[in-house]
């Protein structure tokens, strides 16, 4: 059976972000995840994982501001030195908090830049990420993005990711492999995940249409969930999905499909 991780950022929201570490335990989580910590202080955040057995396996970079619509700068010529300092803030709280991987955010493609300049500025701000996070023991993950939710994002498919890293050139960087994203950019599930698990670092998952709950769409995941097994992933599985209800009332897909 995979192993799950309940992203509070989606997940118990029902519930004040710092009580979802709470909500998750007590629903059978062991692992959590969630876009950003930096709004808490790193003890805050220790405290509540602590307290409630849980393990952090994943979280962002800073990502700009979010509220203003900003979903990343990585790929922003104007804002090398704002995302470095992003890379040392996201260690910081890596470090402190466990975590195994950290996500960079692409972000949109600023208007008037060409794609030329677009990828070098990505690869190289992906090159100095990937070997500040070498230092600290962190891998480094890349995340394509469905262009229908975030118009204009600049990452879109695993074929794309792929070709960056390669360009990129560095062993502790991977693929974020949204199973929700790749079905609406490029489908072609199992075999994606077959051909590049050994560049997958992290799986999240989420049914199409909706975002909701597994099983309450198009995506097959009983037969995803053996497959992972089958060929040996030994990674999480973050829950990034919208309870088409309340959180909990939602839950039964996992023993429903994952058994």
């Amino acid at each position: 059976m995979p192993q799950f991780a309940a992203n509070l950022t989606m997940l118990f929201n029902e519930h004040p972000f710092l009580d979802r570490f709470e909500a998750a335990a007590q629903a059978g989580f062991k692992a959590v995840e969630f876009l950003f910590p930096y709004a808490w202080p790193v003890a805050e955040l220790q405290q509540r994982l602590k307290a409630h057995g849980l393990k952090l396996v994943l979280h962002n970079l800073p990502a700009g501001d979010w509220d203003a619509g900003d979903r990343g700068m990585a790929c922003h010529p104007d804002r090398v030195e704002e995302f470095r300092a992003g890379v040392a803030r996201g260690i910081e709280y890596g470090t402190a908090l466990g975590v195994p991987h950290l996500n960079c955010l692409a972000g949109k493609a600023p208007a008037g830049v060409d794609e030329a300049t677009l990828r070098r500025t990505f690869v190289a701000n992906l090159r100095y990420a990937a070997a500040e996070f070498k230092k600290a023991k962190l891998n480094l993950l890349i995340e394509p993005i469905n262009r229908f939710d975030i118009p204009g994002f600049y990452l879109n498919t695993t074929a794309q990711a792929l070709s960056i890293l390669d360009e990129v050139g560095a062993d502790n960087a991977f693929v974020q492999y949204d199973i929700y994203h790749a079905q609406r950019m490029e489908g072609e599930l199992a075999n994606t995940m077959s051909a590049q698990l050994a560049r997958i670092g992290h799986i999240q998952l989420a049914d199409n249409p909706g975002r909701n709950e597994p099983g309450t769409g198009e995506i097959n995941y009983p037969f995803l969930f053996k497959h992972l097994d089958r060929i040996g992933y030994k990674g999480w599985i973050g829950c990034e999905y919208k309870p088409a209800a309340r959180t909990e009332d939602g839950l039964g897909w996992i023993q429903a499909l994952a058994r």
